[in-house]
């Protein structure tokens, strides 16, 4: 891969969204600004690998370190600094705000990135393993795996699971201050209603291409995944035109600051750190969740192993660990993500886990969710989204 490659990885339209502060979410979107599907394609030329895979994990000596490179705070501390004490494996955590930034940094390292764990969103992976970038699993050295729900396992982009292991997943709505905003909102056209009315001025979305446009498409009917020239001219000249004039922020981490400051009253969000936001405000009787109606999104982070990792029984030895049934409850207690393990729902209504409405959604729901793809019109979703931050004078 050349230099220039590496630098669309890294591309100025994105520069916005590649902030610390981003927990989880910005897959969809991001890709959209780099289309990073087709660079990653023409980066290894019959997906070849681009590094040396290091030695694979035989079950031997536990290394003294592993190195995750991971979402910033996804990972509940008592768990990590468990395995520690467990294993004897300090581990040092790295934290990447978008699918492409990790991408970017394994690719440019040509296998030697020093990363043992990396934790890419699933329609990223059928790419990286093309194109050389994860190293297969000794599912041998993983058996607690059986504790993992198996509709969470044999996902599309990794049907036997032979680089990856879901670590969680989530969708998107919104939070409103119920002082303000008296009136109940269900929708996404009641969002719309209300950040041009009550919560004008006051109204942060996502810092995301694609949920952003989202708000259109899914208060429209509109398959948010649409390549029709119309449709997409359609999502511009409403964000632009009719919602940016009302948006005051373009926030994708509201539950760090926006929700318990009550710096607004009107904010999309992805569910668990509306949960985070929720819990730490002082006053979290103000707030109402509401799940995106009639429909949203679905994405689902995985655990993989990075080609050339240099410490492959640690890593293995902390997946085996992160899945037993005990440390997926704090997982799921700390992060408000739905981790994928077998019977966790259940665990965490027993263990009092506040909030749950906001971490487990039933059959109804979640048939509303909808995975985003890589299509043809990445491009375009990234121009509206710039237009649009322009235009509120982001």
């Amino acid at each position: 891969m050349n230099d220039a490659s590496i630098r669309i990885l890294a591309d100025s339209t994105i520069a916005p969204v590649l902030r610390h502060q981003l927990t989880r979410r910005g897959f969809i979107g991001t890709i959209a600004a780099v289309g990073a599907a087709g660079i990653l394609t023409a980066c290894s030329p019959g997906g070849q690998g681009l590094g040396q895979p290091a030695p694979g994990a035989t079950g031997g000596t536990v290394e003294d370190s592993l190195s995750i490179y991971s979402w910033g705070e996804y990972d509940a501390p008592e768990v990590i600094e468990a395995f520690t004490s467990d294993s004897g494996a300090k581990v040092v955590m790295d934290t990447f705000s978008s699918n492409e930034e990790m991408i970017a940094k394994l690719v440019a390292a040509k296998g030697t990135s020093g990363f043992d764990l990396v934790v890419p969103t699933g329609v990223f992976i059928p790419q990286m393993i093309e194109n050389g970038l994860l190293a297969k699993l000794n599912l041998d050295l993983i058996p607690n795996i059986e504790y993992m729900d198996p509709a969470f396992l044999g996902r599309a982009w990794d049907p036997k699971n032979e680089y990856s292991i879901c670590k969680a997943w989530g969708t998107t709505g919104f939070v409103y201050d119920k002082t303000v905003i008296t009136r109940e909102l269900k929708t996404w056209a009641d969002f719309i209603d209300a950040a041009q009315n009550e919560a004008s001025g006051k109204t942060s979305v996502l810092d995301d291409p694609a949920p952003l446009g989202g708000i259109y498409y899914w208060a429209n009917g509109i398959d948010w995944n649409t390549t029709d020239p119309a449709d997409l001219d359609a999502c511009e000249k409403f964000l632009v035109e009719e919602l940016a004039p009302h948006i005051s922020a373009f926030d994708s981490y509201p539950g760090g600051a926006a929700i318990p400051q009550a710096s607004h009253v009107l904010m999309q969000s992805w569910n668990g750190d509306a949960r985070i936001g929720i819990l730490e405000s002082p006053d979290p009787d103000r707030w109402q969740w509401v799940l995106g109606a009639p429909d949203t999104e679905l994405w689902m982070d995985n655990w993989a192993l990075a080609v050339g990792a240099p410490h492959p029984e640690a890593a293995h030895a902390f997946l085996n660990f992160i899945l037993t049934p005990e440390n997926q409850l704090a997982q799921v207690d700390y992060i408000g993500y739905d981790t994928g393990a077998a019977g966790i729902r259940e665990a965490a209504e027993e263990a009092g886990v506040e909030k749950l409405d906001m971490v487990f959604f039933d059959e109804a729901q979640v048939k509303t969710m909808h995975e985003g793809k890589v299509t043809d019109a990445q491009t375009r979703v990234v121009e509206i989204w710039n237009k649009t931050k322009a235009a509120a004078g982001a």
